[in-house]
């Protein structure tokens, strides 16, 4: 008999414990944990298209949040949620709270939209350092105009309430279309697209890629381009304390200098700030 007191006792007990933590308010549904856990993290996340709908880091130090889905010619469909998520970083490293980040290409006559003069939008005249962009002509002079498109697009049409707020990062990947035979080409789109960041007077331009990316794409600048001296956003490391090495690794173009490195953790980008 006193054992089967006891017994209904622990259950009594079990029952009131479990409904006090059913009145008890849940954490947030948006809060992803990272790998600052357990003191304010110096450390930034950037999300784009991918990230739609899941949970997103909490407080992170700074957000790099990604403009288009994935092509230099579509939108996010989530950029409004990550960019309001944005604004939720601590702001505590020397990076901006918020900067953006745009997908970049080279599709020639295999893409859905090419130019054919140096007007963007009609009627508005653009200065091309290259010359004449005309019909049929998929080299230095169109290539130049479609950056400068692209990046008009991306400032304008893809819902960013004051572009020239933010700091633009140019995402230079394998994974979207590039000529395999004309460098030079892919370098004058990037260009094209800086041009028209510093005519908005953006907060700073810089460069996303690998070193075996941008050497397949890009190849070496000289300091005669305005990509000479942009800073770069290095991708590869796999922790923090390769984020952190591979802040002495070499710039993309000799005249930049090494800003962020980027590591992968618990399916998240995570971003280290070298300054």
């Amino acid at each position: 008999m006193r054992r089967t007191r006891e017994v209904r006792v622990t259950a009594q007990l079990a029952a009131l414990l479990f409904a006090v933590l059913l009145l008890l308010p849940a954490g947030p549904a948006s809060a992803a944990p990272s790998p600052g856990e357990g003191r304010q993290s110096t450390l930034g996340n950037d999300v784009s298209w991918p990230q739609c709908e899941n949970p997103l880091p909490a407080e992170p130090a700074f957000a790099i949040v990604g403009v288009n889905n994935g092509l230099a010619n579509n939108t996010n469909p989530c950029l409004r949620e990550q960019l309001e998520w944005a604004e939720t970083s601590s702001g505590i490293t020397p990076q901006p709270k918020v900067s953006l980040y745009v997908n970049t290409a080279n599709p020639g006559s295999s893409g859905s939209w090419w130019p054919t003069s140096n007007e963007y939008p009609i009627l508005s005249a653009v200065h091309n350092p290259y010359g004449s962009c005309e019909e049929n002509d998929y080299g230095k002079a169109c290539a130049y105009m479609y950056g400068y498109a692209k990046a008009y697009d991306d400032a304008y049409i893809r819902g960013i309430t004051n572009p020239s707020d933010y700091f633009w990062w140019l995402d230079v990947e394998t994974e979207n279309s590039w000529s395999t035979t004309d460098k030079d080409a892919n370098r004058t789109v990037l260009e094209g697209m800086t041009d028209f960041f510093h005519s908005i007077d953006v907060k700073g331009v810089g460069i996303y890629s690998t070193g075996l990316q941008w050497g397949r794409i890009v190849g070496t600048v000289s300091n005669s381009s305005n990509l000479y001296s942009l800073p770069s956003w290095l991708a590869g490391a796999r922790s923090v304390a390769g984020a952190k090495a591979n802040c002495s690794d070499p710039p993309l173009t000799d005249g930049g200098e090494v800003a962020l490195t980027q590591f992968v953790s618990r399916k998240f980008d995570y971003n280290h700030s070298c300054d």
